[in-house]
């Protein structure tokens, strides 16, 4: 699909996630927040375990590298807890975001309480079981994706189903990191559609499936960034496939949204509430 001639232009940053753990805390806010900026392409960098002042260091030489080579000036998203390793990274050449600093700082002012600053404390509140849990969950969901597995579907919790690039994998992926959930996914292809059916594996777990579709529009301009000049990414071909799609999950009654303008924890949160809404508080137990 053309782009008007008046269409803004693409704007292009890169993206650092800072964090002395694993950085996940760092990602999904820093996500989350960059989600809201329409037309923004992002580079990502990761740098995890930066839990003293030489290490931040050197994230600064990094930061600046990238600086340097791209012209522009990074964005960081920071979770780091030590004040000494934080006024380390502060002396990049970036937008330093530093989550832990805009929350906690007005938390002890409000509650009148100073806050431990321990590196690690997140998961220190994580009882060894929940742990053990979403580590299940993530190798499930790992092994589940894409219809890569059909044995021990009875296991999973919810099971994504939808064209290539409708968001399955990565919203398979957040609810087993975030909440615990065994979710797989399974693609539906043209053959499904020639036979209309759904694969040959879904149909004893019904009640699990939940869809997702997109605008083919938007799903063409995914697939080219993976396969450009293709069929498959083609604007015809997507129309065909997400038509088809929804007319294989409204004949077989499965419940499906729109990952058009949903971002994944938008996604993730609608199937909880519909699927598993004991999870909604963070509950790592099996419904």
């Amino acid at each position: 699909m053309t782009e008007p001639a008046d269409a803004p232009e693409w704007l292009e940053r890169d993206v650092f996630f800072v964090s002395d753990g694993t950085g996940i805390t760092a990602e999904t806010l820093g996500q989350s927040v960059l989600a809201q900026f329409d037309r923004l392409r992002v580079r990502v960098h990761r740098i995890s375990f930066v839990d003293n002042p030489d290490k931040a260091r050197e994230a600064v030489t990094r930061i600046n590298d990238v600086a340097n080579r791209h012209g522009s000036r990074p964005i960081v998203f920071s979770t780091l807890v030590d004040s000494k390793t934080n006024e380390a990274l502060r002396s990049a050449a970036a937008l330093i975001l530093d989550a832990f600093g805009t929350f906690v700082v007005p938390l002890e002012q409000e509650l009148g309480l100073k806050s431990t600053h321990t590196i690690g404390r997140f998961h220190a509140m994580s009882d060894s079981e929940k742990y053990k849990n979403r580590i299940e969950a993530i190798n499930f969901t790992l092994s589940h994706d894409d219809g890569q597995l059909a044995t021990g579907l009875d296991q999973a919790e919810v099971i994504l189903v939808g064209v290539s690039r409708s968001g399955k994998t990565p919203t398979s992926l957040y609810l087993a990191m975030h909440y615990g959930v065994k979710a797989a996914n399974y693609p539906l292809i043209p053959e499904d559609f020639e036979r209309g059916e759904l694969p040959s594996a879904l149909p004893p777990y019904r009640k699990r499936l939940f869809g997702l579709t997109i605008a083919p529009e938007r799903l063409a301009e995914v697939r080219r960034e993976r396969r450009p000049n293709s069929r498959y990414a083609s604007l015809e071909n997507c129309l065909y496939e997400v038509t088809q799609a929804e007319r294989l999950m409204r004949r077989e009654g499965i419940r499906w949204l729109s990952s058009t303008t949903k971002s994944i924890e938008e996604i993730a949160a609608t199937i909880l509430q519909e699927w598993l809404p004991e999870r909604r508080n963070g509950s790592d137990h099996a419904a």
